[in-house]
């Protein structure tokens, strides 16, 4: 790169804000595509996001945690992730609180109300909960951090590609974010705004978008990015050439609608059921049977792409599932993470999943349980911390007890099991005292009951293999594990085809010119603007 962009050295190096006219619009897989492009040019480059809401999380290998979204796009450019990336991470605890981790470390757990109001320390209110008055400036008083860590990765890298977060244009927010425009102005950096022409009315959204922003916030916005698109692109150029009339902003691509991407984005149980990272067609089952996987969907699910390592291997099918019935065919049933344990525990009694997991335990069926899905398989729970319920009896097919701690642990843990190299991380409030059973992880095993706090374990390709082979063993399947699967080289071409997406359907050179030089002179004003 040239022009502001420098390496290690010092300076400031080039940037980008991927921003998007909805959630969901793709400012993930853009930021990762952008990051994947270019490190294939060279340029050393890293992701950032400034806040993520997210329950699908990771542990980096300094111990902090930060959104698998921004851990994703880190190996995108091939860079080891760091809380520098996603400095604020807020995990849901329900419909109007959340857990704040500053700097991949949990601070506090806030209500909606207390992160994006203005209350301080000197007014407290009645619906506040612990921590909130600390935090009660909310994200006025993060944007100095934030831009502080954007600016520590602008001296490291050549270019850092910043993701934004559901809309620029939430003109009730726009006066504490430190996510869309408020980083851009801060930081001086341009932005493309991503729009999902799959959904309908993309011209309107871009114009929109553009329109609601204040002149300063305006300025910064150099023009547009088309994701999911189907069909001739040639029809769509007399729309892109009246929004530029419009606007007199340029759309620097069209990218096409592309399936079975399985990427780790935010939030969302759709990611995981698309999250197979096989593309259309799936490789037929080695052996004489299909191993049939049933997810419990249990309540404030959270690194739900633990089973995505399961989807990859042909022979096996994961869905997700909420009723009792469901388990009744399933070779495996994975209890897996959640932010809410006993919320979980509850749901799966109101539903008859408790019971008809206890009926497959003494059947001698499989039943594995990650994280919070172990501590519920436990015999009873102590959390004054998560629910504040007290003690509560758990399922008790596992000999455990689990006491929540205000300390989170978080960890990247490496063993053995099944005679194979296991490598993990931990996210987990809950310790677990492991009263029985035959060692398995950090966790037990019970017959063919197995739990662990490790999440990420199937990932390890020899172990994933054992695991399924014992499964089958158990459940008396014919199933056989392709012998060369290999979970780390799937991901990674699905990184290239993220990378191939930009390179092939956006104007590259336009978007480099873009991450080097800064924003546009020039750019005109749409009105109104903002209100």
């Amino acid at each position: 790169m040239s022009g502001r962009s420098v390496g290690p050295g010092g300076g400031v190096g080039g940037g980008l804000l991927v921003a998007g006219t909805t959630s969901d619009a793709g400012k993930s897989v853009v930021t990762a595509g952008i990051c994947r492009w270019l490190v294939r040019q060279g340029v050393k480059v890293a992701p950032f996001k400034a806040q993520n809401m997210s329950l699908n999380s990771f542990v980096t290998r300094e111990g902090a945690e930060i959104g698998r979204a921004q851990a994703m796009q880190a190996a995108a450019a091939r860079v080891e992730p760091t809380a520098l990336m996603n400095p604020v991470l807020l995990k849901p605890g329900g419909d109007r609180s959340s857990q704040v981790v500053l700097l991949g470390r949990p601070v506090g757990e806030l209500s909606a109300r207390g992160y994006f109001g203005t209350a301080g320390p000197a007014a407290p209110r009645p619906d506040t909960s612990p921590g909130e008055t600390a935090y009660g400036s909310g994200r006025e008083q993060l944007l100095g951090t934030v831009t502080d860590c954007l600016a520590e990765l602008r001296r490291t890298y050549d270019a850092v590609i910043c993701e934004g977060a559901g809309s620029p244009a939430e003109i009730n927010l726009r006066r504490t974010d430190i996510v869309n425009m408020g980083i851009a102005r801060a930081a001086r950096i341009p932005v493309v705004v991503v729009g999902d022409i799959d959904r309908g009315g993309v011209f309107a959204s871009f114009f929109g978008t553009t329109a609601l922003l204040s002149e300063e916030d305006q300025a910064l916005v150099a023009g547009y990015l088309v994701n999911k698109f189907r069909g001739d692109v040639s029809l769509l150029e007399p729309g892109l050439a009246m929004l530029r009339g419009l606007t007199g902003r340029r759309t620097f691509g069209v990218l096409p609608y592309a399936h079975g991407l399985g990427i780790d984005e935010e939030d969302g149980l759709r990611v995981s059921l698309r999250g197979a990272v096989r593309e259309s067609v799936v490789a037929p089952p080695v052996g004489a049977d299909v191993l049939r996987v049933a997810v419990c969907a249990v309540p404030l699910m959270s690194n739900f792409t633990d089973v995505d390592a399961l989807a990859a291997e042909p022979g096996v099918v994961v869905r997700f599932v909420d009723r009792a019935e469901e388990l009744a065919d399933a070779d495996l049933v994975v209890v897996p993470g959640t932010r809410g344990t006993v919320r979980a525990l509850a749901w799966l009694r109101e539903r008859g999943l408790a019971d008809a997991l206890a009926r497959r335990a003494a059947e001698g069926r499989p039943v594995l349980g990650i994280c919070g899905g172990f501590q519920v398989l436990g015999e009873h729970i102590d959390d004054e911390v998560e629910s504040r319920a007290g003690k509560v009896d758990a399922l008790g097919l596992l000999p455990v007890r689990v006491r929540f701690g205000r300390e989170k642990c978080l960890a990247r843990p490496v063993g053995e099991a099944l005679g194979e190299r296991v490598e993990g991380y931990e996210i987990h409030h809950g310790v677990a005292e492991v009263c029985g059973g035959e060692a398995f992880l950090d966790g037990c095993r019970v017959g063919s009951v197995w739990g662990t706090h490790w999440h990420g374990s199937l990932e390890s390709d020899g172990f994933r293999r054992a695991f399924l082979r014992e499964v089958a063993r158990v459940a008396g399947r014919r199933f056989v594990p392709a012998p060369d699967t290999r979970f780390g080289t799937l991901r990674e071409e699905q990184l290239d085809r993220l990378g191939d997406l930009i390179e092939e359907h956006a104007d590259t050179a336009a978007l480099l010119r873009l991450i080097e030089d800064g924003v546009p002179e020039g750019l005109p004003f749409v009105p109104p603007g903002a209100p």
